[in-house]
């Protein structure tokens, strides 16, 4: 199966791991962090003629992030901060690297069943697994 076959579908975060110390690493306040190591987020993913859509939706704050594979774009993280991303797919892999004051990556490692999110900022890593809803 495609990464755009595998990623489409609706996701719940399972885990979380270091997610406070990545928080930490891109500058978000004590506050927006303690909210958000509580959350357990879903993830849609859908792909429309090499046009994709990822929205995120909390009970705190939703975003939706819009983008083609290889195109670089203007992005407002959810915490606020102005980036330029570009998405790459890798096999079952999508890759955002985010440039900005702090350089950021955010691998999606797509199975049938679960995607693994990696998040990196300066010499921290996250890990998140998200399970496919039913």
């Amino acid at each position: 199966m495609s990464v755009e076959e595998l990623a489409q579908g609706k996701w719940n975060l399972e885990k979380s791991e270091n997610f406070d110390d990545y928080m930490k690493a891109i500058g978000v306040g004590m506050a927006t962090r303690l909210i958000g190591n509580k959350l357990k987020p879903s993830q849609e993913i859908s792909v429309s003629d090499g046009n994709w859509s990822i929205k995120t939706v909390s009970t705190f704050k939703s975003s939706e992030l819009k983008f083609k594979i290889g195109e670089e774009f203007d992005e407002t993280t959810p915490d606020g901060r102005a980036v330029k991303t570009t998405v790459v797919a890798d096999g079952n892999t999508l890759t955002a690297t985010q440039s900005g004051d702090i350089p950021t990556t955010m691998s999606r490692q797509f199975t049938k069943d679960t995607f693994t999110m990696i998040l990196k900022a300066k010499d921290v890593i996250c890990t998140r697994v998200y399970k496919k809803a039913e």
